[in-house]
């Protein structure tokens, strides 16, 4: 089935209004949101059809086990196929959201006061699980180069200790965008390798990366770094369907495996049948469908990147490699406070406030560009008469 740009054109926010979740609802209608990180368009047909089988059946009961579904060897087909990485099935395992696998490893993996090591800025959860499991944060915040942000691996190496336990890696980057280089991923699997850390690699975006770069799995450098490394995904950003709740992980080893089911899986909660059906139905058959979203994505990238820099130059955008996020300096905007609540009043556009993503989100706003071109124009227009 060939996919065209049609569907992901036709979004309004007039429509988009209709819709009751977080994004479209949390803020007044008079607002126009970009901040969390789900899109505006519709989900592929084959998910469709999948869920439209599921309320024709009144199909809502217990869910198998994920061992007794196709989803392991599916997903091992789709790494294989999109990414050149082989993953043993036997190794799957099915989780609630990435968040939870995240704060279960920082339970399991690390004792109190204990060091967790991530890159910042980042991703909330992947700082803030430190400190709401009682482990200590250890962070390195990433150079802001010219064309990317960098990783200082000197600066890197002087933060860990013997007692850091875990690294936190989000791969490609949120919010900035980078899909990080094999030299890069390298670069972090010899600090793991040195300081003996488990590897938690968040790579809920890997599908969603653009040419000329490409996603390369951590797990995949090396039979010594997948040892270490536990590898979360989820079909729910490239395909939309954040609501159904359902993740996974995938685990290097039997010894990673092993801690990890110490404990109690009922602690775990149960998996949502829904959820699990319509990612096997996304990693199996929605292949086109991704293919025109990530070109409709690096087109809504160039847009915005060359709108910001001829109208907003002083609005500092480095173009992302990866995801539909842009992290935006406003530090030079002169605007007083926080940039976040200045546009949100000022221009009624909602952004992710940058100081929720640890050391080096002062002054920066995240925006999701997911959307439709008309609804991204009006964003930018906004954005622009608010600037002082």
């Amino acid at each position: 089935m060939i996919e065209t740009h049609d569907q992901f054109d036709a979004a309004t926010d007039e429509v988009l209004r209709e819709k009751q979740g977080a994004k479209w609802q949390r803020y007044g209608p008079d607002v126009l949101p970009c901040f969390v990180a789900d899109m505006d368009y519709p989900i592929a047909k084959p998910i469709r059809d999948e869920l439209a089988r599921q309320v024709k059946l009144g199909d809502y009961g217990y869910g198998r086990r994920l061992a007794e579904r196709a989803l392991p060897e599916i997903y091992a087909g789709y790494a294989a196929r999109r990414f050149g990485w082989k993953v043993d099935p036997g190794s799957v395992v099915g989780l609630v959201d990435i968040v939870q696998g995240i704060y279960l490893t920082a339970l399991l993996f690390a004792k109190p006061n204990e060091g967790i090591l991530t890159l910042t800025p980042t991703y909330p959860p992947l700082w803030r699980c430190a400190e709401d499991t009682g482990r200590r944060l250890v962070t390195c915040t990433m150079e802001r180069g010219p064309e990317r942000y960098e990783i200082d691996f000197d600066r890197l190496a002087s933060v860990v200790d013997g007692t850091t336990r875990i690294l936190l890696l989000c791969n490609p980057h949120n919010p900035t965008g980078r899909a990080f280089t094999r030299a890069e991923l390298e670069g972090l699997a010899d600090l793991a390798l040195r300081y003996d850390l488990t590897v938690l690699s968040d790579e809920i975006h890997a599908d969603l990366v653009y040419a000329p770069h490409r996603h390369i799995p951590f797990a995949s450098l090396s039979p010594e770094v997948e040892r270490r490394t536990i590898t979360m995904t989820s079909a729910t950003k490239s395909f939309n369907i954040a609501g159904l709740r359902f993740a996974i992980a995938i685990f290097g080893s039997d010894a990673l495996r092993a801690q990890f089911d110490s404990l109690p899986e009922r602690v775990r909660g149960g998996l949502n049948s829904a959820g699990v059906a319509a990612t096997e139905v996304a990693w199996r058959d929605c292949d086109d469908w991704l293919d025109a979203l990530v070109a409709y994505l690096a087109a809504n990238r160039d847009f915005l990147y060359e709108r910001i820099a001829g109208q907003l130059p002083a609005m500092t955008l480095r173009k992302p490699e990866a995801t539909f996020l842009s992290w935006l300096d406003c530090s030079n905007l002169g605007i007083n406070g926080s940039p976040f609540e200045h546009f949100l009043h000022a221009g009624k556009v909602a952004f992710s406030d940058g100081d929720d993503f640890g050391d080096g989100g002062a002054g920066f706003v995240r925006l999701n560009f997911a959307t439709s071109r008309a609804v991204l124009t009006k964003i930018l227009d906004r954005v622009e008469a608010a600037v002082p």
